[in-house]
């Protein structure tokens, strides 16, 4: 790697430990919207049922409530990294602040499943435009001797907010009713979102980076039709009987995706800015740690979708009971995530080889218990074990990864090879549910009546199970493409 000259004041910076109270104060406030943005990826999954009962949705509806929010923020958040670069995070991050908040809102109010949907997406943008601020600002505000903290705190924020979505769900429904209970999900959003806003304007610098932003209006087209193509027919699919619509839009998704390459290969030989340089690809590691991003989230944000389907709709259980049954996940979420970052300085990639496959271990124990022991007798207790050490597995894994990623290219690509990652993160969620939720729902068994439920809902929980384990083993085998030692700081 190239090294890049550095100015007396910056280098001063770097070696500088202190950091002033207004910095931690900002992180709060941005961590504050990192965890609305990702609570909400999980904190629907309980309220699922309630919602196909209140709104009559179909179960191609209820995937796109998750999937359609993972996309939309996914496809944000490289064009919002780079419009933040040129003019500066704070006011970028303040907009998408304020959209995700009026769209939470939004979801809360809605009359329809159609109506649901459309404010899901639109809030998923808004958490797109305003999340790589968070780590902009990280960058920003510490010095390298102390990012490591920031970052591990945000790593934790990450897991924690996504392992307890289940559990504020399931608290807010089991208090305010079922038939109308979930809308309170998103109205929890309000309190923290405002307080958020006038806290960025007070506290965020307004300082900009100055550098071009792109242009790239074509690539990000091609890559939203692709993405949208491919999407689209593995969510209606099973509910549509996969007519040959279906395969045709698959096919033109990656024929899309194709041209969507080709383009950004052209955008660079110009000389203008790409959506998603194609040159950070020339670097193996880089290409395999993307794809690793894309199959892990693809496998770890999918559980909880499939968790919670079976624990309400197959086995009666209320959406607190379903929420508390990834108690033990958000657990060893927080103990592992507050050691991720000593251990990833003391042990290197090896760090991410043990916490992948505490993952891999814990689903693959998931979907035995499922497979052996009978639907009707399953127990929180049954999946404790399993949870715990997945969930230990994902807090130690998910902190550090992004950044041994980002060390496989040039320092001066960081910025962009940032944004590329947390786009695969978020597509992968949504292509996990997608191609989960079509396994689950799939695979569902006849039900004559109430009796049927259990056995009938295991019989599509056990290959959904099954493939989030997969997810997890190609995980696991991708992180041997990532170097063994980087520097951290």
């Amino acid at each position: 790697m190239s090294s890049t000259p550095v100015s007396p004041v910056t280098a001063a910076f770097n070696a500088s430990t202190e950091v002033p109270r207004k910095a931690w104060l900002a992180l709060v406030v941005l961590l504050a919207g990192a965890f609305m943005a990702l609570l909400d990826t999980t904190i629907v999954n309980v309220a699922l049922p309630t919602i196909r009962t209140s709104l009559g949705a179909s179960e191609a509806t209820l995937s796109w409530i998750i999937s359609g929010y993972a996309l939309a923020f996914g496809l944000a958040l490289i064009p919002a990294g780079r419009i933040g670069d040129r003019y500066g995070h704070k006011w970028v991050f303040f907009t998408g602040l304020a959209a995700f908040t009026a769209a939470s809102l939004a979801c809360g109010l809605t009359l329809d499943s159609t109506g649901l949907i459309v404010a899901r997406v639109v809030q998923g943008l808004g958490g797109g435009i305003f999340f790589p601020a968070v780590t902009a600002f990280i960058q920003l505000l510490f010095p390298p001797m102390t990012r490591g903290k920031a970052f591990a705190i945000m790593g934790a924020v990450i897991g924690v907010s996504s392992a307890l979505g289940p559990i504020v769900g399931g608290l807010l429904i089991e208090a305010l009713g079922e038939q109308n209970g979930w809308r309170w999900i998103f109205a929890v959003n309000l309190p923290i979102g405002l307080a958020a806003l006038i806290a960025a304007a007070a506290l965020l610098p307004k300082g900009s980076e100055g550098k071009k932003a792109s242009t790239d209006a074509v690539g990000l087209l091609l890559l939203s039709g692709s993405l949208v193509a491919i999407l689209v027919p593995l969510i209606q699919g099973q509910d549509a009987g996969w007519p040959l619509w279906t395969y045709i839009s698959i096919a033109g998704g990656i024929g899309l995706l194709v041209l969507f390459a080709l383009w950004e290969r052209r955008v660079a030989s110009q000389g203008v800015e790409p959506l998603v340089p194609p040159h950070l690809f020339s670097h193996p590691a880089f290409t395999g740690g993307t794809i690793l991003a894309l199959v892990f989230f693809a496998g770890f944000t999918s559980i909880f979708f499939t968790i919670s389907i079976l624990w309400q709709a197959g086995l009666g259980h209320t959406a607190l009971e379903s929420g508390l049954v990834s108690v033990p996940f958000a657990l060893g979420n927080i103990i592992g995530a507050s050691q991720s970052d000593r251990l990833a300085q003391r042990l290197g990639r090896t760090v991410l080889v043990l916490g992948n496959g505490l993952l891999s271990v814990g689903l693959i124990a998931l979907f035995l218990i499922v497979l052996w022991v009978p639907t009707a007798d399953l127990t929180n207790w049954d999946l404790l074990g399993p949870l715990l050490v997945a969930g230990f597995g994902s807090g130690l894994f998910i902190a550090p990864n992004a950044r041994f990623i980002v060390a496989t290219v040039d320092r001066s690509e960081a910025g962009a090879a940032g944004g590329v990652i947390g786009v695969m993160q978020r597509i992968g969620a949504a292509i996990g549910i997608a191609i989960i939720g079509s396994v689950l729902f799939g695979n569902i068994g006849p039900i004559a009546g109430p009796s049927d439920l259990p056995a009938a809902f295991g019989q599509g929980a056990t290959p959904a199970l099954a493939l989030s384990a997969a997810f997890a083993l190609a995980a696991f085998a991708l992180v041997f493409t990532l170097p063994k030692k980087v520097d951290l700081h």
